[in-house]
């Protein structure tokens, strides 16, 4: 992986030089099914909220999902929309680091976790970095991230299809994502 403080080509297109940035509109994905997975997400909201460069606007219920890939405990699901005055690279960076602020390690793909934090949408940007894809590749097939996103940005648009998050609900199969009660 590259060095995510270092400037790249996109983060230069996301900057004008000399002026204060920009507050960015985001949709991100928070997942956990190993240890107390609503503390977990919850406290990655927290975390979040700290951050003095992102604005917590709001997030979904939680969800109760089934795993995808090798067998491992039912996931916790939700999304949230922020705000940030962060660049695309720098965000991922943050994010990183609070999932390592709750032990997340990288042992193998789709395999199970404490902490998952997925970049959805950055505004309508298309972002395509070895490192880095906005819209999430696996967003429009994926009933666990747009069941909670269509909670909170129904009207929001995939810039790459250009179709609201409710009308790419409507194209998966939602059964499974089980809404849970606040506690």
């Amino acid at each position: 992986m590259p060095d995510l403080d270092e400037p790249s080509e996109l983060d230069e297109q996301c900057e004008t030089a000399g002026e204060p940035r920009q507050w960015h509109r985001v949709a991100i994905a928070l997942g956990s099914n190993l240890g107390q997975s609503r503390q977990i997400l919850e406290g990655a909201l927290k975390a979040l909220s700290a951050n003095p460069a992102l604005s917590l606007d709001t997030y979904s219920s939680f969800y109760r999902t089934a795993a995808v890939g090798p067998p491992q405990p039912d996931y916790l699901n939700a999304c949230a929309l922020l705000s940030t005055t962060l660049i695309p690279t720098a965000l991922l960076d943050a994010m990183l680091q609070i999932e390592a602020q709750f032990g997340r390690e990288r042992h193998e793909r789709w395999g199970p976790r404490l902490l998952d934090l997925d970049l959805l949408l950055y505004e309508d940007q298309i972002i395509k970095l070895p490192y880095l894809q906005v819209p999430h590749p696996r967003m429009r097939e994926r009933a666990f991230v747009l069941v909670p996103l269509a909670e909170i940005a129904a009207s929001w648009r995939d810039p790459i299809t250009g179709e609201a998050i409710a009308t790419l609900l409507s194209q998966v199969d939602p059964i499974g994502v089980q809404c849970l009660p606040d506690p």
